[in-house]
């Protein structure tokens, strides 16, 4: 009997601890781990300032741009430009300037409207006051910088309101006489004079004065405005002077 007992004693044990882990309640499985979906593209930003946004015909105007997360830009009238910048321009005419910034994440655009004030037209007095008078009291001369013989911009609306009295005077001819500082050889100064008249004739036509009615001739240094060696004095001589052609 006690042999029986010590036989299933050990047996019933096996039983119940396999029973109990058969019993035992399963886990459920964790849940698969969510990624996030992948950040969208930034959308690009633009911005455009056109400095001044009133001018006078032949003013320059500063455009200044700055865009982000673009990966092209362009301004209308111009083409392809950096993402930033700065750029001067001369319109003719008012203008809208558009910017266009294209990205991964969209477009973007911006605009400056620059306004070019039409040249008071030029009244013609009713006095007595002679053809040479007239000349001398509407027409001026321009002046250049030291060494060169490009158009400034302060020249450039000077230059505008010359046209415009001898588009209103078809009869007078004018000699374009180009003048230098003290300073260089003679024969420097006058190529130097020769290509600033030159370039006050080209500026002329371009503003509808007839070729024909422009003579232009070099004076180098030999007539200076002021004698003396100072560059107040020396600005005065480097400069395009316009006289009736007799």
């Amino acid at each position: 009997m006690k042999k029986t007992l010590r036989f299933f004693v050990p047996v019933l044990l096996l039983v119940a601890l396999i029973g109990a882990a058969g019993c035992k309640k399963k886990e459920k499985p964790l849940p698969p781990v969510e990624t996030a979906p992948p950040a969208a593209a930034p959308a690009p930003t633009a911005q455009l300032t056109a400095t001044p946004s009133s001018i006078s015909a032949g003013d320059q105007v500063v455009l200044t741009w700055r865009t982000s997360d673009a990966t092209s830009v362009s301004i209308d009238g111009i083409g392809d430009v950096p993402s930033s910048g700065v750029k001067n321009v001369t319109p003719s005419a008012s203008t809208s300037y558009h910017l266009v910034a294209r990205g991964d994440g969209g477009t973007a655009d911006a605009t400056a409207r620059v306004t070019v004030n039409t040249p008071p037209a030029v009244v013609v007095p009713t006095t007595t006051m002679s053809a040479e008078d007239e000349f001398k009291a509407t027409v001026q001369d321009i002046f250049y910088d030291y060494d060169a013989a490009d158009i400034r911009t302060d020249a450039q609306a000077t230059l505008s309101k010359d046209a415009a009295f001898f588009n209103s005077h078809p009869d007078i001819k004018v000699v374009i006489g180009g003048y230098c500082d003290e300073r260089g050889s003679n024969e420097y100064n006058l190529q130097l004079g020769q290509t600033r008249a030159e370039a006050a004739r080209n500026a002329l036509v371009n503003a509808g004065v007839s070729a024909s009615r422009l003579r232009v001739i070099s004076y180098g240094k030999e007539k200076p405005f002021c004698t003396d060696s100072t560059e107040d004095c020396w600005q005065q001589n480097r400069r395009a002077g316009f006289t009736i052609d007799r």
